[in-house]
């Protein structure tokens, strides 16, 4: 089992000024800790699941993930995950090629449908019904393989999008994997077994990601898509950030391990997020041995 860093905080330890220095000191606590995955949130007000309240501090994911791939060398970048409503498909699959270009091969794309109405409505962002937006979502995920696919740069022609060209110049030096985040066992669990290279799954219970993952692996039969092909993640809420125990972390993955999780994701909330990755490094060597 690997372990990546989820950043959803940016209320940092000296304030404004002291925030890129901070992330410059993730990026290389992570990379140190021997982590694969490093990401942040897509949105632009602060969500209330983080305890804190909408006007605390939040940066824009992909101006973040650029800063954070000239800052880093070997851990794979993303955001957890990208609303589909944010940007056009068409923009956001050359958004996640110039990340990819630019950390030598390292993005990943993060996806969902979106959710955060206030968000929506505060800066003018259109939201659609839930079936609309997955209907997008759907769609964004075809415009993203046909943009990567360096022998179609012909039209694409969606209910909700049209692209005369879906040229990609360069192309990515990895084509970026694809995770689908959400456990929703109708829709969203439907995609990844279509077009998922990953899913992401709240580490509840152990029980629950079972239960999602069989979902998961009877949405791939009907697809005739290989279950073991993809990649399972977990989001796992931040042991006390005041008393980081890396030993009772990796007991409490073991049996997300012998589900066949491959990575579980943790999330540091305090204002000195390096120092609480550093803490945990030693978690690391011991989730690999879990399988």
């Amino acid at each position: 089992m690997d372990l990546g860093f989820h950043i959803p905080i940016f209320d940092i330890d000296g304030g404004t000024t002291a925030i890129a220095g901070e992330l410059a000191e993730v990026g290389a606590a992570a990379e140190a800790a021997g982590a694969t995955w490093l990401s942040f949130m897509d949105h632009f007000f602060q969500i209330e699941p983080t305890g804190r309240p909408a006007e605390a501090n939040m940066l824009e994911g992909y101006t973040t993930l650029g800063y954070l791939a000239a800052h880093t060398s070997s851990v794979t970048l993303g955001l957890l995950v990208t609303g589909v409503t944010y940007r056009h498909p068409g923009l956001l699959a050359k958004i996640v090629t110039t990340l990819d270009v630019l950390s030598g091969g390292r993005a990943a794309l993060g996806i969902g449908a979106a959710w955060f109405e206030r968000e929506h409505r505060g800066l003018g962002v259109p939201f659609p019904t839930l079936s609309e937006r997955f209907e997008r979502l759907e769609e964004a995920l075809q415009i993203c393989a046909q943009m990567w696919n360096p022998d179609d740069n012909g039209p694409f022609v969606g209910k909700h999008y049209q692209l005369e060209e879906t040229l990609c110049s360069p192309q990515p030096i990895n084509k970026p994997s694809v995770m689908i985040g959400g456990g929703g066992e109708r829709k969203t669990l439907r995609l990844v077994a279509q077009y998922g290279d990953a899913c992401n799954l709240f580490a509840t219970s152990p029980e629950e990601v079972a239960h999602k993952l069989d979902v998961l692996r009877r949405h791939c039969d009907d697809a005739d898509r290989d279950y073991d092909s993809i990649r399972k993640t977990v989001m796992v809420h931040a042991p006390d950030s005041e008393h980081v125990n890396p030993d009772e972390f990796v007991n409490s993955m073991a049996d997300y391990a012998r589900l066949g999780v491959h990575t579980t994701i943790v999330t540091p909330t305090t204002g000195a997020p390096a120092a609480w990755i550093d803490a945990m490094s030693p978690a690391v060597p011991k989730l690999a041995e879990l399988g």
